[in-house]
């Protein structure tokens, strides 16, 4: 899972609770008063601006996003001062944001050996591991973990669950309703899908009252990292000890269940940490092994319940490309038997709805950058880039380029036929050694979603002109509520 700079946040506690308190006004005339501290010569560093003291230019980049603009804040300034690289501040940061196609390719390409992942510290509170190591040392060892989990023979296995899951959601939360708020049910969906292929919970009762705390912590995960009762950040915390406990119970449980062959070896992701040892020998605790459930939840259902949100406002918008994705579809409905589940085989039929999908994940990419730390001193078009900085990309320089993708604001999923896009210009999975693990998982969790509303749906959007927000992932701001219609 890779943070976005909502989560960037290094200044001192009292002064981001004040900064974030107090009207625009009143932050303005604080901060002019403030001395800046930066150490760093300007020397050979990408053009750009620091913007106030201490906060830099976090206003800024935060409100384009609410205004539903996250692409202008990079764009502006890759006009203003270099298509290939900018200095900022954001949230008291010293960050060089890297643009455009090499810059994606000089950082992916370059991992632990110029840049390496960087999470602010306050996420070690929300996400806190057992063995006191970092976040960023619990991803690495996440990492060699998950292909095992996500590997080719596993997922033709989950795609009859996601079938099944998608129809009893749609079954349930769905069917005889004259109106439904996407957002929220999407989320239900992915979370129950996470709930039962990670721990083999799929309950709806069960799954539903577990996704209570997971709805606290992430409004919790991007906040002001103020530990002070009431406020998101400490709920969050709360949440997380919380879910963490339920965790424990459950992880208990399977022990027991896996002595007397209750529970198969195979069955999910949990049974394969208990009974998998690690290159020295070593079986994970169970605190250890909540961690990573804990983490697998939160990365395993949110990014993609955003970009189906997003499929299904595209699709009421555009009746020629919904009229299309259902004729793919029912092509392969048709040639199912009644009661017979989606396979691999059907997966690789839906090419125009994958095109589809990835078209949205252009426009709206859940994922909007993520940030590096430089390791040493390096050079990158000619400008210095000092060791300690902050590096961000942006999917933003690249996916709304017309120089990446002609006429950018078009939405046309023709772009993803034969070889696709240029290497290195569309990046929702990110890339390099950290392109995201479960991206094919996402695709098919996508997919099977897909074909099962449109076969009972065709639906118009109520608010015809919604907001978009970034906050910190794309979406409608009233969490797009359609009109349904059967078939």
């Amino acid at each position: 899972m890779e943070l976005s700079l909502f989560s960037v946040l290094d200044l001192p506690l009292p002064a981001l609770f004040i900064l974030f308190s107090l009207p625009f006004a009143t932050v303005l005339l604080l901060v002019l008063g403030l001395k800046h501290n930066s150490k760093v010569s300007d020397g050979n560093l990408p053009p750009g601006k620091t913007g106030l003291p201490y906060i830099g230019e976090s206003i800024d980049f935060l409100s384009n996003g609410r205004k539903g603009h996250p692409e202008k804040f990079i764009r502006d300034r890759m006009s203003m001062f270099s298509p290939k690289a900018f200095k900022t501040s954001l949230f008291g940061a010293q960050t060089i944001v890297l643009c455009g196609a090499p810059g994606n390719r000089f950082l992916f390409s370059n991992e632990n050996k110029l840049v390496t992942a960087w999470w602010p510290s306050s996420i070690n509170k929300i996400f806190p591991s057992s063995n006191q190591t970092s976040s960023n040392d619990e991803m690495k060892k996440m990492r060699k973990l998950l292909p095992q989990f996500l590997r080719a023979e596993a997922l033709h296995r989950y795609i009859g669950i996601m079938d099944t899951i998608a129809q009893r959601h749609l079954d349930s939360d769905w069917d005889n309703k004259a109106e439904v708020t996407v957002f929220p049910l999407s989320k239900m969906y992915t979370f129950w899908l996470a709930c039962r292929l990670f721990i083999s919970v799929e309950d709806p009762q069960h799954v539903a009252k577990f996704s209570e705390p997971f709805e606290v912590l992430a409004s919790g995960i991007f906040s002001i990292p103020i530990d002070l009762p009431g406020t998101a950040f400490n709920r969050a915390i709360k949440a997380s000890n919380l879910i963490r406990k339920q965790l424990r119970a459950i992880i208990k449980q399977r022990k027991m269940d896996l002595a007397e062959n209750r529970a198969s070896p195979t069955q999910d992701i949990l049974s394969h940490m208990l009974l998998t040892p690690d290159e020295d020998g070593q079986f994970m605790h169970e605190m250890d092994i909540a961690d990573k459930i804990l983490g697998l939840l939160v990365g395993g259902h949110d990014t993609a319940s955003a970009t189906i949100t997003f499929i299904v406002k595209y699709l009421a918008e555009l009746p020629e490309v919904y009229n299309k994705v259902l004729e793919e579809q029912m092509e392969i409905a048709k040639s199912k038997a009644p009661g017979e589940l989606l396979n691999w085989e059907d997966i690789q039929k839906m090419r125009y709805s994958w095109n589809v999908a990835c078209e949205v994940l252009r426009l709206a990419p859940p994922l909007q950058g993520a940030f590096r730390e430089a390791i040493n001193d390096f050079m990158y078009a000619g400008f210095s880039i000092p060791k300690g900085w902050k590096l961000y990309w942006s999917a933003h320089s690249t996916h709304r380029s017309p120089d990446c993708f002609p006429e950018p604001e078009k939405f046309d999923p023709s772009r993803f036929e034969g070889n696709g896009p240029a290497p290195y210009t569309y990046v929702p999975f990110g890339g390099g050694p950290r392109m995201c693990p479960g991206k094919e998982y996402a695709r098919l969790e996508i997919l099977a979603f897909m074909h099962n509303l449109v076969k009972r749906f065709r639906w118009e959007k109520v608010l015809p002109d919604e907001k978009i927000v970034v906050d910190p992932m794309p979406i409608p701001e009233k969490g797009l509520p359609v009109r349904l219609y059967r078939h």
